[in-house]
């Protein structure tokens, strides 16, 4: 089980991301637990493996909508599918690894794998994972936290 400080380092992992990247802050809505095992996802998701002393994912899962705009604001015009994939694992590397400065080097992070229109292929390991509501703009992701 995740304790709310650990919680809330992945919230602020994700604000901030926003906050530097798009210079447009992002809100989080509350953190939920989900227990059948099955968080969802949106069109693309970035999976990142966590090894060492504990062991899951985080992924960041967002509308091919919300991510196009979201280059847009970073000045990038290319729009492409490659684009797209590139930075939903660019997001999910970025808040796991700020997530690894808060937890230690036995947080061990692996390169994000990324999954594109297919939700049914993003799963969780473990029966239990937290999902952060991200909004921004008007357009909705998550993170998802699943962590033995």
């Amino acid at each position: 089980m995740l304790k709310e400080a650990e919680i809330r380092t992945f919230v602020e992992g994700a604000m901030s991301y926003f906050e530097v990247s798009a210079q447009q802050a992002a809100t989080v809505g509350s953190p939920y637990l989900v227990t059948d095992g099955n968080p969802g996802a949106y069109d693309y998701t970035g999976v990142i493996g966590i090894s060492g002393a504990r062991k899951g994912i985080v992924y960041f899962s967002a509308p091919r909508g919300m991510l196009a705009v979201l280059l847009m604001r970073m000045h990038e015009t290319d729009t492409s599918d490659e684009n797209i994939k590139d930075l939903v694992g660019e997001v999910a590397n970025t808040i796991s690894g700020n997530a690894r400065r808060d937890f230690g080097r036995n947080f061990v992070i692996s390169v994000p794998t990324i999954v594109s229109n297919d939700v049914d292929k993003v799963v969780a390991p473990y029966s239990k994972s937290y999902v952060i509501p991200i909004n921004w703009r008007r357009h909705s992701a998550k993170l998802v936290v699943c962590l033995e």
